[in-house]
């Protein structure tokens, strides 16, 4: 006699059941996802119809763009999701999920699988395995996920008669899993299981509930002590903040206040730019040894006595230390204290801003580093050397935040001498700088436009890409016009991949002289413009920022010479070329970085 759900445990019970593909709407509604985005496919088409009821589910143009978007989603709203079919629709995100891992995003990548009935000895369609293996293989994908460090699984059907399924318990828990550790997910839903009962849950009232509590590491008060007993021997404190800090809310605003109370100045490196408002007296921006061009580094490199070092990696990161020159002065400064944050959330560095705050410490005297203007003609080109400055000028003029987001390449080290505002989505300068993926600017832009639309705020999105860039990634422009979003794309036109360039070989090249950029963005219902100089690029950088729906482009003329290049795309293309092995860019990257 087989026992039956009624029998084991009544009926009231039996009709409390949901099917799976509720409750997983319900966990992505509790975890703050009102939007997840994919591409559809037979094996997802269940938990596309089941999702829909209750979710935004947002089409991209392709499988790894759509990661991307998750990833975005993520930086700016706490956790992504990404839906796809199975393997021939999850493995493309791959690329997607190495970014969340490497920038410890909480990403979960869900994606239908065959139903449990069809896992045979028979190879089904986008199963991938040689045509003359000896079995068929049904977790390449898990596998593939699983290399990269990830946590995997594939939701699991009832395995007894009289007790339901736990898949949709299982699917909170591996949620949870990504937002505690801030780390990717991937998650197998069999399509025979999404209409399927399965146990009902009790959600925790809050996402504070679903941690450990409060902090479990003790010392805290010997930490504080020492702190302030060595900001009482300080003159010039400095705060260094790391990009731990970009998805803690609250610790942000702990320190950002500590720093207030106390006037004490504070700095990002290179991957927490973009938190703060760089406008304010107090910060220093974004320091990076011999790369800096702030006003701040002059301050932290000759008055700085004391460095308070808040929520930097673990283990030291090339981009982020000056690329070991041995330039960078806090990595190298002594007299500091290093909160690297080793618990879950960071709630032991949580603890230590509330103790700092009610402490006793008297207020510093700070004289903010004097920001020389710098005298751009109106009438020079407007390339790499000066894009930075000029839209620096453009926003101390406008009151309205541009939220920045470079795509890889020149563009990306170019934008690391814009001084940004502080933007409602609490993120001026969005990327992913550590893992370095091309193309994913626009899904960036995108999701980033989607919530200031929502949001109903006058905050501007501003891409800065290459042409290689660009190209590879334009498909997603689709979307902009489907949504009504605005995003003004500036268009760094030089026709080749220039970062790292070392040769004339023809894969350097990504476009050609008779591509017309005016017409495609013509086909999206955009308006576009090229701008040679610094007077036409004002003009029409001002007219787009004025528009609050559509895509506007900037084309600007690029050329890839040395003396069109920024401070910090000479010195990247140098150490490039000296890592290569190039004898005179490695004789020229010694003796400057001995000097400095």
């Amino acid at each position: 006699m087989t026992i039956t759900y009624e029998m084991n445990f009544g009926q009231k019970y039996n009709d409390s059941l949901p099917e799976l593909g509720e409750v997983i709407g319900d966990v992505i509604q509790f975890f703050g996802g009102d939007k997840i985005y994919g591409v559809g496919g037979d094996f997802a088409a269940n938990l596309i119809s089941a999702l829909e009821q209750k979710i935004n589910v947002c089409p991209s143009s392709n499988e790894m763009h759509a990661g991307f978007s998750a990833c975005a989603q993520a930086e700016l709203s706490g956790v992504g999701f990404c839906l796809t079919t199975y393997m021939v629709g999850s493995l493309p995100c791959v690329s997607a999920a190495a970014l969340a891992m490497t920038e410890g995003l909480p990403v979960v990548f869900i994606s239908g699988a065959p139903a449990e009935k069809e896992v045979n000895n028979i190879a089904i369609h986008h199963t991938i395995h040689p045509n003359y293996s000896w079995k068929p293989e049904y977790d390449n994908a898990l596998k593939a996920f699983a290399s990269l460090g990830m946590k995997v699984e594939r939701l699991q059907g009832q395995r007894n008669s009289g007790q339901p399924n736990i898949a949709g318990e299982r699917f909170y828990q591996l949620v949870a899993e990504a937002y505690k550790t801030k780390q990717p997910v991937f998650i197998e839903v069999p399509r025979d299981q999404v209409f399927v009962k399965t146990q009902p849950l009790n959600l925790p009232r809050s996402l504070d509930d679903i941690c450990c509590g409060t902090n479990v590491l003790a010392g805290t008060h010997l930490i504080v002590e020492n702190i302030i007993y060595k900001l009482n021997q300080a003159n010039n404190p400095v705060l260094f903040i790391g990009d731990r800090l970009k998805h803690n809310k609250k610790l942000k605003q702990l320190v950002l206040t500590f720093a207030q109370k106390f006037n004490i100045p504070y700095a990002t490196t290179w991957f927490a730019k973009g938190l703060f408002d760089e406008f304010e007296p107090l910060c220093l921006g974004a320091y990076n040894g011999i790369f800096t061009q702030t006003a701040g580094k002059q301050y932290i490199e000759e008055k700085m006595d004391y460095v308070i070092d808040i929520a930097t990696s673990i283990f030291a990161q090339d981009t982020n230390t000056a690329f070991g020159t041995g330039t960078h002065k806090v990595d190298s400064f002594i007299n500091k204290t290093i909160l690297k944050g080793s618990s879950l959330l960071e709630k032991d560095l949580i603890e230590v801003f509330e103790l700092l705050l009610s402490s006793n410490i008297k207020p510093f005297t700070y004289v903010p580093p004097c920001n020389e203007a710098i005298k751009i003609n109106e009438q020079e080109a407007i390339d790499f050397n000066n894009l930075a400055h000029v839209l620096n000028e453009l926003q101390a003029q406008d009151s309205t935040p541009y939220i920045y987001i470079p795509e890889v390449g020149n563009s990306y080290f170019a934008s690391y001498s814009l001084q940004v505002r502080k933007s409602h989505l609490n993120r001026s300068w969005l990327t992913n700088p550590w893992y370095g993926a091309m193309g994913s600017s626009l899904p960036y832009a995108r999701v980033a436009s989607q919530l200031v639309q929502e949001n109903g705020n006058k905050d501007r999105v501003v891409v800065i890409t290459g042409d290689g860039g660009f190209h590879f990634q334009l498909n997603e422009l689709i979307h902009f016009l489907k949504d009504n979003t605005q995003v003004t794309i500036i268009y760094m036109r030089n026709n080749i991949y220039h970062l790292g360039k070392s040769s004339d070989a023809d894969i350097y090249y990504c476009n050609d002289k008779d591509f017309d950029v005016h017409n495609i963005v013509a086909a999206y219902q955009g308006q576009s413009k090229t701008c040679s100089t610094v007077a036409e690029f004002k003009a029409y950088f001002q007219a787009c920022m004025q528009q609050s729906t559509g895509i506007r482009l900037i084309e600007i003329p690029a050329k890839p010479v040395e003396e069109r290049q920024c401070h910090e795309l000479h010195l990247l293309n140098m150490y490039i070329k000296a890592q290569n092995g190039q004898p005179e860019a490695a004789k020229a990257w010694q003796a400057l970085t001995e000097k400095n």
